[in-house]
């Protein structure tokens, strides 16, 4: 699968962005849904827990969907199958997200589409984890 094409300075710039909503993240610490956006707490970031089964993830409240986080969301973050995706987008753009970043192994070109289609930045196919790692460690 490929990915975006964003430059480091571009991937840069979007991790400089602190309000993470990570849609699917996961109670369970084996998986990458749950500890990613725990790497991201522990570097800085106020990831806020978006998961229609759990109230509560890693100390922080959790949204059964994006339209029912009352703060501002900078960046989407994705851990949902690429054929859920559009809906998830659909959301980012009526809450007025800067970025949707979705997770290693999940694209989805029509939605990809439409974020940019509504001045939304697009990354695919990428781990924040190991972007961030990369560019600041």
């Amino acid at each position: 699968m490929e990915r975006d094409s964003s430059s480091d300075d571009e991937i840069k710039q979007i991790l400089s962005m602190k309000n993470v909503a990570v849609v699917g993240m996961s109670r369970d610490p084996s998986k990458d849904a749950h500890h990613v956006p725990k790497y991201l707490i522990d570097n800085g970031y106020n990831v806020i827990p978006v998961n229609p089964t759990a109230d509560e993830i890693l100390g922080r409240k959790c949204y059964k969907t994006l339209l029912d986080v009352p703060d501002r969301i900078d960046i989407v973050n994705i851990f949902r199958p690429s054929e859920h995706v559009p809906p998830i987008v659909k959301d980012a753009i009526a809450k007025g997200a800067k970025v949707v970043w979705m997770q290693f192994g999940i694209s989805n070109k029509m939605a990809a589409q439409e974020a940019l289609k509504n001045g939304i930045k697009v990354v695919y196919n990428r781990c924040m984890l190991v972007e961030h790692g990369r560019l600041f460690h």
